[in-house]
């Protein structure tokens, strides 16, 4: 659970302190594949919690959901239709569905270990 965590700390800090400027078109796409990334760096947090987590999984679900939204996008120009409001939409969804069930989980862990506390 560690690795995705330092990776999202590494590229916050080098986001911060580099001067790294991102063309204006191709903002949707980095857009998507942020969303993306951030999907499933919550994905294998909830993966975590629940002692479900598989590195290997983490990993290819991570490169293919980058790869698949930044297709969508990428067909979408093309189609001139705005496909990536669909990625938006999924990834969105997904998203916070994981952090509900990041809080639920740590809200039981957090009642269970306090009713152990006050029952010493």
């Amino acid at each position: 659970m560690w690795l995705p965590l330092l990776g999202l700390i590494l590229g916050v800090i080098l986001g911060l302190f580099t001067e790294i400027k991102i063309p204006e078109e191709y903002s949707n796409y980095l857009s998507i594949a942020v969303l993306a990334a951030l999907d499933t760096l919550f994905g294998g947090i909830r993966a975590q919690l629940q002692n479900i987590y598989d590195e290997k999984v983490f990993v290819s679900g991570f490169f293919f959901n980058i790869l698949l939204a930044a297709s969508l996008a990428f067909l979408g120009v093309h189609l001139g239709v705005d496909l990536y409001l669909a990625a938006v939409f999924a990834f969105g969804v997904r998203l916070f569905q994981n952090i509900a069930v990041i809080r639920r989980i740590l809200l039981t862990k957090w009642s269970v270990s306090r009713e152990k506390t006050e029952k010493n």
